[in-house]
Protein backbone atom coordinates (compact mmCIF):
# COMPACT_ATOMS: atom_id res chain seq x y z
CA UNK A 1 0.00 0.00 0.00
CA UNK A 2 2.21 2.92 -1.13
CA UNK A 3 -0.53 5.58 -0.14
CA UNK A 4 0.65 5.19 3.07
CA UNK A 5 4.84 6.54 2.74
CA UNK A 6 5.29 10.18 1.68
CA UNK A 7 7.08 9.71 -1.37
CA UNK A 8 8.04 13.39 -1.63
CA UNK A 9 9.19 13.18 1.63
CA UNK A 10 11.06 10.66 1.83
CA UNK A 11 12.96 11.15 -1.37
CA UNK A 12 14.69 14.16 0.51
CA UNK A 13 16.33 12.14 3.12
CA UNK A 14 19.60 10.31 2.93
CA UNK A 15 18.99 6.34 2.40
CA UNK A 16 19.12 3.90 4.00
CA UNK A 17 17.02 4.99 6.81
CA UNK A 18 13.85 3.79 8.88
CA UNK A 19 10.54 5.16 8.82
CA UNK A 20 8.09 4.36 11.38
CA UNK A 21 4.26 5.48 10.91
CA UNK A 22 3.15 6.64 14.11
CA UNK A 23 -0.21 6.46 13.41
CA UNK A 24 -0.35 2.52 13.45
CA UNK A 25 1.73 2.32 16.53
CA UNK A 26 -1.21 4.39 18.17
CA UNK A 27 -3.83 2.35 16.58
CA UNK A 28 -1.95 -0.85 17.67
CA UNK A 29 -1.35 0.41 21.35
CA UNK A 30 -5.05 1.18 21.10
CA UNK A 31 -6.16 -1.90 20.29
CA UNK A 32 -3.84 -3.51 23.42
CA UNK A 33 -6.01 -1.53 25.84
CA UNK A 34 -9.00 -1.71 24.57
CA UNK A 35 -8.63 -5.99 25.00
CA UNK A 36 -6.35 -5.58 28.05
CA UNK A 37 -9.42 -3.30 30.29
CA UNK A 38 -11.31 -6.23 29.70
CA UNK A 39 -9.47 -7.95 31.99
CA UNK A 40 -8.75 -7.17 35.90
CA UNK A 41 -5.17 -7.18 36.61
CA UNK A 42 -3.60 -7.32 32.97
CA UNK A 43 -0.40 -5.37 32.91
CA UNK A 44 1.94 -5.08 29.60
CA UNK A 45 5.36 -3.96 29.52
CA UNK A 46 7.13 -3.42 26.41
CA UNK A 47 10.06 -5.46 25.42
CA UNK A 48 12.34 -2.62 25.00
CA UNK A 49 15.06 -5.03 23.22
CA UNK A 50 12.61 -4.49 20.16
CA UNK A 51 12.81 -0.79 19.32
CA UNK A 52 14.50 1.84 21.70
CA UNK A 53 14.14 4.57 19.18
CA UNK A 54 13.02 7.55 21.79
CA UNK A 55 10.76 8.61 19.59
CA UNK A 56 8.97 5.38 19.52
CA UNK A 57 9.58 4.83 23.25
CA UNK A 58 7.95 8.27 23.98
CA UNK A 59 4.80 7.46 22.23
CA UNK A 60 4.34 4.03 23.79
CA UNK A 61 5.21 5.72 27.43
CA UNK A 62 2.13 7.73 26.42
CA UNK A 63 0.15 5.31 26.16
CA UNK A 64 0.72 4.04 29.76
CA UNK A 65 2.81 0.49 29.11
CA UNK A 66 5.58 -0.54 31.35
CA UNK A 67 8.45 -1.29 30.01
CA UNK A 68 10.56 -4.65 30.23
CA UNK A 69 14.31 -3.88 29.81
CA UNK A 70 17.25 -6.43 29.38
CA UNK A 71 20.52 -4.69 30.19
CA UNK A 72 20.97 -0.92 31.82
CA UNK A 73 21.68 0.41 28.45
CA UNK A 74 17.70 -0.32 28.32
CA UNK A 75 17.17 0.70 31.43
CA UNK A 76 19.02 4.29 31.41
CA UNK A 77 16.60 4.73 28.06
CA UNK A 78 13.57 3.47 29.63
CA UNK A 79 14.40 6.38 32.55
CA UNK A 80 15.27 9.01 30.02
CA UNK A 81 12.19 8.35 27.75
CA UNK A 82 9.69 8.94 30.79
CA UNK A 83 8.67 5.50 32.20
CA UNK A 84 8.48 4.95 36.24
CA UNK A 85 10.37 3.48 37.55
CA UNK A 86 7.40 1.59 39.22
CA UNK A 87 6.89 -0.35 35.89
CA UNK A 88 10.06 -1.17 34.78
CA UNK A 89 10.73 -4.71 35.17
CA UNK A 90 14.80 -6.04 34.47
CA UNK A 91 15.11 -9.47 33.08
CA UNK A 92 18.31 -11.60 31.37
CA UNK A 93 20.46 -13.79 31.89
CA UNK A 94 23.80 -12.26 32.90
CA UNK A 95 23.15 -9.24 35.07
CA UNK A 96 26.05 -7.09 35.69
CA UNK A 97 26.59 -5.54 38.82
CA UNK A 98 26.63 -1.69 37.74
CA UNK A 99 23.14 -2.80 35.79
CA UNK A 100 21.82 -4.47 38.92
CA UNK A 101 22.89 -1.25 41.09
CA UNK A 102 21.36 0.63 38.49
CA UNK A 103 18.02 -1.37 39.31
CA UNK A 104 18.29 -1.12 42.72
CA UNK A 105 18.75 2.87 42.54
CA UNK A 106 15.48 3.29 40.73
CA UNK A 107 13.57 1.35 42.74
CA UNK A 108 12.38 -0.77 39.55
CA UNK A 109 9.26 -3.07 39.93
CA UNK A 110 10.59 -6.50 39.95
CA UNK A 111 14.03 -7.91 38.61
CA UNK A 112 13.35 -11.50 37.20
CA UNK A 113 16.02 -13.83 38.36
CA UNK A 114 17.07 -16.44 36.38
CA UNK A 115 19.69 -18.16 38.47
CA UNK A 116 20.79 -18.43 42.58
CA UNK A 117 24.31 -17.02 41.62
CA UNK A 118 22.16 -13.84 40.16
CA UNK A 119 19.71 -14.22 43.03
CA UNK A 120 22.65 -13.81 45.86
CA UNK A 121 24.57 -11.07 44.09
CA UNK A 122 21.62 -9.01 43.84
CA UNK A 123 20.68 -10.02 47.89
CA UNK A 124 24.42 -8.80 48.31
CA UNK A 125 23.95 -5.71 46.33
CA UNK A 126 20.94 -4.86 47.95
CA UNK A 127 22.24 -4.87 51.64
CA UNK A 128 25.15 -2.49 51.00
CA UNK A 129 22.42 -0.06 49.77
CA UNK A 130 20.19 -0.98 52.89
CA UNK A 131 17.30 -1.75 50.33
CA UNK A 132 14.82 -5.02 49.60
CA UNK A 133 15.10 -6.16 46.28
CA UNK A 134 11.31 -7.14 44.51
CA UNK A 135 12.11 -10.65 42.59
CA UNK A 136 10.14 -13.07 40.62
CA UNK A 137 11.49 -16.12 39.25
CA UNK A 138 12.07 -16.91 35.61
CA UNK A 139 11.26 -20.45 35.47
CA UNK A 140 12.08 -22.45 32.37
CA UNK A 141 8.36 -24.54 31.67
CA UNK A 142 9.90 -26.77 28.88
CA UNK A 143 6.97 -25.82 26.91
CA UNK A 144 7.94 -25.97 22.83
CA UNK A 145 7.07 -23.46 20.75
CA UNK A 146 6.08 -23.26 16.51
CA UNK A 147 8.81 -20.59 15.84
CA UNK A 148 12.33 -20.38 14.47
CA UNK A 149 14.95 -22.56 16.75
CA UNK A 150 16.92 -19.35 17.42
CA UNK A 151 13.96 -17.33 19.04
CA UNK A 152 12.43 -20.46 20.98
CA UNK A 153 13.72 -20.19 24.96
CA UNK A 154 11.59 -22.41 27.15
CA UNK A 155 13.24 -25.79 26.46
CA UNK A 156 15.23 -27.40 28.86
CA UNK A 157 18.20 -26.67 26.63
CA UNK A 158 17.98 -23.44 26.31
CA UNK A 159 20.05 -21.19 28.79
CA UNK A 160 17.40 -19.58 29.98
CA UNK A 161 15.56 -19.95 33.13
CA UNK A 162 15.42 -21.88 36.33
CA UNK A 163 14.18 -25.67 35.95
CA UNK A 164 10.71 -25.59 37.29
CA UNK A 165 12.11 -29.05 39.69
CA UNK A 166 14.51 -26.28 41.29
CA UNK A 167 11.30 -23.76 42.22
CA UNK A 168 10.76 -24.96 45.44
CA UNK A 169 14.33 -25.00 46.82
CA UNK A 170 14.99 -21.32 44.91
CA UNK A 171 12.13 -19.79 46.74
CA UNK A 172 13.03 -21.32 50.23
CA UNK A 173 16.97 -20.12 49.77
CA UNK A 174 15.50 -16.25 49.04
CA UNK A 175 13.15 -16.88 51.78
CA UNK A 176 16.05 -16.85 53.89
CA UNK A 177 17.63 -13.06 52.21
CA UNK A 178 16.96 -10.16 54.09
CA UNK A 179 16.94 -8.49 51.11
CA UNK A 180 15.18 -10.19 48.68
CA UNK A 181 11.28 -10.15 48.29
CA UNK A 182 10.04 -12.84 46.38
CA UNK A 183 6.74 -11.34 44.18
CA UNK A 184 6.46 -13.55 41.22
CA UNK A 185 6.54 -15.99 38.74
CA UNK A 186 8.53 -15.61 35.38
CA UNK A 187 8.32 -17.37 32.07
CA UNK A 188 8.96 -16.80 28.26
CA UNK A 189 8.40 -19.39 25.93
CA UNK A 190 9.97 -17.66 22.33
CA UNK A 191 8.89 -14.89 19.56
CA UNK A 192 6.83 -14.92 16.93
CA UNK A 193 4.41 -17.60 18.18
CA UNK A 194 1.04 -17.50 16.23
CA UNK A 195 -0.57 -20.71 17.39
CA UNK A 196 -2.48 -19.72 20.50
CA UNK A 197 -1.70 -23.29 21.63
CA UNK A 198 1.90 -22.90 22.97
CA UNK A 199 -0.14 -20.24 24.97
CA UNK A 200 -2.48 -22.50 26.24
CA UNK A 201 0.09 -24.88 26.64
CA UNK A 202 2.62 -22.27 28.55
CA UNK A 203 -0.87 -21.52 30.95
CA UNK A 204 -1.44 -25.26 31.97
CA UNK A 205 1.91 -25.63 33.02
CA UNK A 206 1.82 -22.19 35.00
CA UNK A 207 -1.41 -23.51 36.56
CA UNK A 208 0.29 -26.85 37.41
CA UNK A 209 3.15 -24.71 39.31
CA UNK A 210 0.91 -22.83 40.87
CA UNK A 211 -0.97 -25.76 42.34
CA UNK A 212 2.40 -27.00 43.17
CA UNK A 213 3.08 -23.85 45.25
CA UNK A 214 0.09 -23.77 47.09
CA UNK A 215 0.16 -26.87 48.61
CA UNK A 216 3.49 -25.54 50.13
CA UNK A 217 1.22 -22.61 51.18
CA UNK A 218 3.01 -20.81 48.92
CA UNK A 219 1.72 -17.40 46.81
CA UNK A 220 2.72 -14.99 44.50
CA UNK A 221 1.88 -11.08 43.75
CA UNK A 222 2.14 -11.65 40.09
CA UNK A 223 2.63 -14.05 36.95
CA UNK A 224 5.07 -13.04 34.25
CA UNK A 225 4.03 -14.70 31.14
CA UNK A 226 6.12 -12.79 28.63
CA UNK A 227 5.46 -12.13 25.50
CA UNK A 228 6.22 -14.17 21.94
CA UNK A 229 3.18 -12.79 20.14
CA UNK A 230 4.14 -12.64 16.25
CA UNK A 231 3.15 -10.63 13.27
CA UNK A 232 2.06 -11.07 9.77
CA UNK A 233 5.26 -10.37 8.03
CA UNK A 234 3.93 -11.61 4.66
CA UNK A 235 0.75 -9.35 4.40
CA UNK A 236 1.58 -6.02 5.96
CA UNK A 237 -1.04 -3.81 4.67
CA UNK A 238 -3.55 -6.39 5.33
CA UNK A 239 -2.76 -7.50 8.92
CA UNK A 240 -1.60 -4.28 10.21
CA UNK A 241 -2.31 -4.98 13.47
CA UNK A 242 -2.12 -8.13 15.71
CA UNK A 243 -4.75 -10.44 16.64
CA UNK A 244 -4.42 -9.02 20.67
CA UNK A 245 -8.33 -10.12 21.19
CA UNK A 246 -7.63 -13.37 20.87
CA UNK A 247 -4.16 -13.47 22.45
CA UNK A 248 -5.22 -11.72 25.72
CA UNK A 249 -8.91 -13.85 25.54
CA UNK A 250 -6.12 -17.10 25.72
CA UNK A 251 -4.82 -16.39 28.99
CA UNK A 252 -8.16 -15.17 30.50
CA UNK A 253 -9.64 -18.44 29.72
CA UNK A 254 -6.74 -20.52 30.44
CA UNK A 255 -4.50 -19.38 33.10
CA UNK A 256 -5.77 -19.77 36.86
CA UNK A 257 -4.81 -16.37 38.16
CA UNK A 258 -5.61 -16.45 42.31
CA UNK A 259 -7.54 -13.67 43.91
CA UNK A 260 -5.71 -10.66 43.84
CA UNK A 261 -2.92 -11.72 41.52
CA UNK A 262 -1.75 -9.67 38.41
CA UNK A 263 -0.83 -10.93 35.17
CA UNK A 264 1.95 -9.78 33.41
CA UNK A 265 3.18 -9.73 29.59
CA UNK A 266 6.15 -8.35 27.56
CA UNK A 267 5.18 -7.52 24.15
CA UNK A 268 8.14 -6.39 21.72
CA UNK A 269 7.72 -7.33 17.78
CA UNK A 270 3.52 -7.40 18.23
CA UNK A 271 3.68 -3.39 19.36
CA UNK A 272 6.48 -2.35 16.63
CA UNK A 273 7.18 -4.49 14.01
CA UNK A 274 4.33 -3.37 11.41
CA UNK A 275 4.91 0.38 11.73
CA UNK A 276 8.72 0.51 10.84
CA UNK A 277 9.79 0.28 7.25
CA UNK A 278 13.51 0.35 6.26
CA UNK A 279 13.55 2.95 3.14
CA UNK A 280 16.19 1.73 0.66
CA UNK A 281 17.63 3.59 -2.47
CA UNK A 282 18.38 1.06 -5.65
CA UNK A 283 21.74 1.26 -6.78
CA UNK A 284 22.27 -0.51 -9.94
CA UNK A 285 19.87 -3.08 -11.63
CA UNK A 286 22.47 -6.15 -12.59
CA UNK A 287 21.29 -8.52 -15.28
CA UNK A 288 23.07 -12.03 -14.79
CA UNK A 289 22.51 -15.16 -17.48
CA UNK A 290 19.69 -16.61 -14.61
CA UNK A 291 18.97 -14.20 -12.32
CA UNK A 292 18.54 -10.42 -12.09
CA UNK A 293 19.61 -8.69 -9.36
CA UNK A 294 18.20 -5.32 -7.88
CA UNK A 295 21.82 -3.79 -5.85
CA UNK A 296 20.33 -1.53 -3.15
CA UNK A 297 22.13 0.83 -0.64
CA UNK A 298 21.02 -1.31 2.69
CA UNK A 299 22.64 -4.37 3.57
CA UNK A 300 22.40 -6.51 6.83
CA UNK A 301 24.66 -3.41 8.67
CA UNK A 302 20.80 -2.25 8.65
CA UNK A 303 18.70 -4.94 8.83
CA UNK A 304 20.46 -8.34 10.23
CA UNK A 305 17.30 -10.30 10.27
CA UNK A 306 17.25 -11.85 6.54
CA UNK A 307 20.95 -13.04 7.03
CA UNK A 308 20.67 -13.97 10.69
CA UNK A 309 17.27 -15.90 10.73
CA UNK A 310 16.60 -16.46 6.81
CA UNK A 311 13.92 -14.15 8.09
CA UNK A 312 11.27 -12.83 5.29
CA UNK A 313 10.12 -8.87 4.91
CA UNK A 314 7.82 -8.00 2.22
CA UNK A 315 9.54 -5.65 -0.12
CA UNK A 316 8.11 -3.08 -2.11
CA UNK A 317 9.14 -0.40 -4.54
CA UNK A 318 7.57 3.05 -3.86
CA UNK A 319 9.29 4.46 -7.11
CA UNK A 320 7.36 2.09 -9.81
CA UNK A 321 3.98 1.32 -11.30
CA UNK A 322 5.54 -0.69 -13.90
CA UNK A 323 4.89 -4.65 -14.20
CA UNK A 324 6.38 -6.91 -11.91
CA UNK A 325 9.65 -8.75 -12.71
CA UNK A 326 11.86 -11.06 -10.65
CA UNK A 327 14.65 -9.54 -8.49
CA UNK A 328 17.45 -11.20 -5.81
CA UNK A 329 17.02 -7.85 -3.68
CA UNK A 330 20.42 -7.87 -2.29
CA UNK A 331 22.62 -5.12 -0.12
CA UNK A 332 26.37 -3.73 -0.65
CA UNK A 333 28.30 -5.49 2.13
CA UNK A 334 31.24 -7.60 1.31
CA UNK A 335 29.55 -10.80 2.67
CA UNK A 336 27.67 -13.30 0.07
CA UNK A 337 24.92 -13.03 3.32
CA UNK A 338 23.91 -9.97 2.35
CA UNK A 339 20.99 -10.54 0.49
CA UNK A 340 17.15 -9.35 1.56
CA UNK A 341 15.24 -11.39 -0.96
CA UNK A 342 15.50 -13.90 -3.52
CA UNK A 343 13.47 -14.29 -6.50
CA UNK A 344 10.46 -11.86 -5.80
CA UNK A 345 8.05 -9.97 -7.82
CA UNK A 346 8.56 -5.87 -7.66
CA UNK A 347 7.56 -3.25 -9.92
CA UNK A 348 10.40 -2.72 -12.37
CA UNK A 349 12.95 -1.39 -10.79
CA UNK A 350 15.74 1.62 -11.86
CA UNK A 351 18.49 3.27 -10.07
CA UNK A 352 17.71 5.76 -7.56
CA UNK A 353 14.13 4.08 -6.85
CA UNK A 354 12.81 3.44 -3.49
CA UNK A 355 12.31 0.29 -1.84
CA UNK A 356 10.46 -0.34 1.50
CA UNK A 357 11.40 -3.45 3.58
CA UNK A 358 8.20 -3.69 5.70
CA UNK A 359 7.53 -5.19 9.14
CA UNK A 360 10.96 -4.07 9.89
CA UNK A 361 10.05 -1.71 13.27
CA UNK A 362 11.53 -4.81 15.57
CA UNK A 363 15.09 -6.18 15.97
CA UNK A 364 15.56 -3.28 13.14
CA UNK A 365 17.07 -0.70 14.17
CA UNK A 366 18.17 -1.80 17.15
CA UNK A 367 20.15 -4.30 15.81
CA UNK A 368 22.29 -2.64 13.27
CA UNK A 369 25.93 -2.40 13.35
CA UNK A 370 28.76 -0.73 11.61
CA UNK A 371 30.63 -3.24 9.82
CA UNK A 372 32.37 -2.37 6.78
CA UNK A 373 32.49 1.35 8.74
CA UNK A 374 29.11 1.86 7.40
CA UNK A 375 26.76 4.88 9.24
CA UNK A 376 24.12 3.82 11.48
CA UNK A 377 20.64 4.28 10.27
CA UNK A 378 18.65 7.12 11.40
CA UNK A 379 14.87 6.18 12.39
CA UNK A 380 12.32 8.84 11.65
CA UNK A 381 8.56 9.31 12.70
CA UNK A 382 5.76 10.12 10.42
CA UNK A 383 4.32 12.94 12.46
CA UNK A 384 7.91 14.67 12.23
CA UNK A 385 8.82 14.79 8.69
Amino acid sequence: MKGIFPLEKLGRLQTPFYYYDAELLRQTLRAINQETSRHEGFCVHYAVKANANPKVLRIIREAGLGVDCVSGGEIEASVKAGFPSSKIVYAGVGKSDWEINLGLDNDIFCFNVESIPELEVINELASQKGKVARVAFRLNPNVGAHTHANITTGLAENKFGIDMRDMLPVIEEASQMANIKVVGLHFHIGSQILDMGDFEALCNRVNELQNELERHRIRVEHINVGGGLGVDYQHPNRVPIPDFKAYFDTYAKKLKLRDGQTLHFELGRAVVAQCGSLITRTLYIKEGHVKKFCIVDAGFTDLIRPALYQAYHKIENLSSEEPVEAYDVVGPICESTDVFAKQIDLNKAHRGDLLAIRSAGAYGEIMASQYNCRKLPVGYISEEL
